[in-house]
């Protein structure tokens, strides 16, 4: 951080109207009108769908009968996945709010997640099954996967449309090819891996075990060794990463922190640390232009937060022309 931002007095966009915490927070990438979304899960049962620059509250999906833990939108943000603990993943038009399909589970379902094409599922949960649902045959037994020993929390596709990778409480990462529906390597994450995500450009995998921030480079195929996995020792726990787009920096959510905290993406050196929640942080997302970032709260609230805080940006453009 320059001397300049240091200076530069950092004010948060607070978005209210969830009810209890906030667990799962994902901007969209950017689409064709050059705009992005924020989708949010939350334990009141109602995920919530944003203008990404703004926070501007656009509408919430109704449906759902328990806490949800996660939330996804497709490519062009035209569809949301949530997964609850009332057993059910749940696909939904982001443009009508209309539920478009429900997808019975045994258990809670914690991981949701879309294929790149935007034409299948996949979810995860405390089966500690993963699940592949295909959006074109909704009435069709989904493919399962019975592979892990604890819960699943995270589920990232990778840009590859049949490579698919997951972790959880076990803590192990498994990367699977659908061509020939097996684990082609696994990853022992550093503990139980509580998110997961990948960088814009989906060269790296990012994810968050007990005290450990980590990247794996993907660019040079899927062959983990201790060149392509670099893992951060943290001075505490960390519940969830999101990498700037420059990759120069990455932002973390901690369960036991209500600060928000940026470290340098080499040597975890801290950069930034801000103080604006009232609870510990469950959540973090960077906007595909690197803009901003959302962080989601045992609070119950969303806030929004420049990463250049001298620029004039969305509503930040108003707050600063008001001083």
């Amino acid at each position: 951080m320059t001397q300049q931002q240091q200076q530069t007095r950092v004010i948060p966009l607070t978005c209210s109207g969830h009810t209890r915490p906030v667990v799962d927070l994902q901007f969209s990438t950017m689409t064709s009108e050059n705009k992005y979304y924020l989708i949010s899960a939350c334990k009141d049962g109602n995920p919530m769908l944003r203008e990404g620059q703004t926070g501007d509250w656009i509408g919430t999906f109704l449906g759902h009968k328990g806490a949800v833990w996660s939330a996804r939108l497709s490519k062009e943000a035209h569809r949301a996945v949530t997964g609850s603990a009332d057993f059910t993943a749940k696909v939904w038009d982001t443009f009508t709010g209309q539920e478009l399909h429900s997808f019975a589970h045994q258990h809670i379902v914690r991981a949701v997640n879309f294929s790149p094409d935007g034409t299948k599922i996949a979810t995860g949960g405390q089966e500690k099954k993963l699940r592949i649902f295909d959006l074109y045959r909704p009435d069709a037994e989904p493919i399962g996967i019975d592979d892990h020993s604890g819960t699943i929390k995270t589920v990232v596709w990778h840009p590859n449309q049949n490579i698919i990778m997951s972790g959880g409480e076990d803590g192990i990462i498994r990367v699977r090819d659908l061509r020939v529906m097996r684990e082609t390597t696994n990853v022992q994450a550093g503990g139980a891996v509580s998110s997961m995500t990948l960088s814009n450009d989906g060269g790296l995998l990012c994810w968050t075990a007990d005290n450990k921030a980590c990247f794996w480079s993907l660019e040079y195929g899927l062959a983990p060794s201790e060149d392509t996995i670099m893992m951060h020792t943290m001075p505490r726990r960390v519940s969830s990463i999101a990498l700037h787009k420059s990759g120069d920096k990455f932002v973390v959510g901690s369960d036991s922190d209500p600060w928000v905290r940026i470290y340098d993406a080499l040597s975890a050196k801290e950069l930034e640390v801000h103080k604006g929640h009232h609870g510990s942080i469950h959540a973090v997302s960077y906007s595909p232009d690197g803009e901003v970032y959302a962080t989601g709260s045992e609070d119950g609230t969303i806030r929004l937060w420049q990463s250049d805080p001298t620029k004039s940006y969305g509503l930040w453009q108003k707050v600063k022309e008001a001083e």
